[in-house]
């Protein structure tokens, strides 16, 4: 008989999601409405948010998708078909919604694989009206989401564990060992944050990044900070900052597998001038990276990510994003995002910037924003902004 987390797994996963991912780890608010965006395979998990949401007294919205349903889109669909925008309807839930949970699970991580990169594309780009929406009202504060993950067989078999093993990982990862794991997350936070004000309180001008063919240059940009330990993702243990784009410099090369798109692409690697792409390879699926990148600003550093391993429960490649960006280890890790940056690293009010001046401050906007993952040992400098140097980050800690 193949696994499945207990109801008390379930019920404590559901818990932490709702009642403290939501509204930035304070959870939701009776008379809310929330948007849970759930796969069929994980149903499971579904019945436990949307008991959660209604004990809660808020309202649930759902959006149970099929299972294995995607590829005949590609396959049947034309240009007018992949690039349609139901525009009324999806203002409409953006109005609607105060929160969104997704949970990521899949039945086959490599479902569009073959399929012509330039449609898989084309139906991103149509999305971006929609994106634009849901970042404007998250900047109003007016709008929180969540993301976490339902292990399956599939998944599971892609990195070569157990079903019982993976789904152990993501127990412990999210502290849903723990009889209070909302309380192990806010003792995390408590941490995360004091390091976050250190990095805060540094002049920092730009940042040197030091690791096995990579040498690479990032620009901070004025009047930002760094985020972390929003409730944004679950797990997450990251600290990050979405950087000017404008002085990226160097090369990178990245370590972890990346599964986007329903591809799959192993090694990338990028190099930058001028704050753009000059290069970008991978030893397999080199063409939907170089879609991805050729999409718009999508060829642009949107977030630069460091993750000290003394706080990640992650030490085992799960093949999701969500959990590779934010692995621990012997290194920790490091990842940069191309594509559209966190406005929330802004230091100001964002109802009062304009595009321009959004712009203008360096801060990219793409419908794409893809993690990209390196878990080799780094060293990290920053340059202050009175000329002197100062390490931040090395052997997989944060030095500040």
């Amino acid at each position: 008989m193949s696994y499945q987390p207990t109801e008390e797994i379930l019920e404590k996963y559901a818990d932490v999601m709702i009642n403290f991912a939501l509204n930035s780890g304070e959870g939701v608010r009776a008379g809310e409405v929330v948007q849970l965006r759930v796969p069929e395979v994980a149903k499971p998990l579904l019945v436990a948010l949307r008991r959660a949401v209604l004990k809660a007294g808020a309202h649930p919205i759902i959006f149970y998708s099929p299972d294995d349903f995607a590829r005949e889109h590609y396959e049947l669909a034309n240009d007018e078909q992949l690039g349609f925008f139901p525009e009324k309807f999806l203002k409409g839930l953006v109005d609607q919604i105060d929160h969104t949970v997704a949970v990521l699970a899949e039945t086959d991580k490599k479902e569009l694989d073959g399929i012509d990169s330039a449609k898989i594309m084309a139906a991103q780009k149509a999305l971006k009206p929609y994106m634009d929406w849901r970042r404007t009202k998250e900047g109003e504060g007016k709008y929180t989401w969540t993301l976490c993950m339902y292990g399956t067989p599939a998944m599971a078999d892609e990195v070569g564990m157990s079903l019982e093993d993976y789904w152990g990982e993501i127990v412990k990862a999210c502290y849903l060992d723990d009889p209070e794991p909302a309380e192990k997350w806010k003792a995390l936070y408590d941490k995360l944050y004091a390091i976050k004000d250190s990095l805060d309180a540094l002049p920092i001008e730009k940042l040197h990044i030091e690791a096995a063919d990579t040498d690479l240059w990032v620009s901070i940009g004025d009047n930002r900070k760094w985020l972390g330990g929003s409730g944004r993702n679950i797990p997450s243990f990251e600290l990050f900052i979405s950087p000017d784009w404008r002085g990226t410099e160097g090369r990178i090369q990245f370590t972890e597998p990346l599964y986007r798109y329903g591809n799959l692409i192993t090694d990338a690697y990028l190099e930058f001038e001028d704050g753009k792409v000059v290069k970008a390879t991978a030893t397999e699926g080199e063409s939907i990276l170089k879609e991805m990148i050729a999409v718009e600003n999508a060829d642009k550093v949107g977030e630069f990510s460091l993750t000290d391993r003394r706080f990640s429960r992650i030490t085992k490649f799960m093949g999701e994003t969500l959990y590779d960006e934010n692995v621990g280890g012997d290194n920790g890790n490091t990842h940069i995002a191309v594509g559209a940056a966190y406005r929330d690293s802004f230091t100001g009010d964002q109802t009062k910037v304009t595009e321009l001046e959004w712009e203008g401050m360096g801060y990219n906007n793409s419908v794409v924003h893809t993690d990209i993952v390196a878990t080799s040992n780094r060293k990290v400098t920053a340059i202050l902004k009175d000329g002197s140097s100062q390490v931040i980050y090395q052997d997989g800690e944060f030095q500040v």
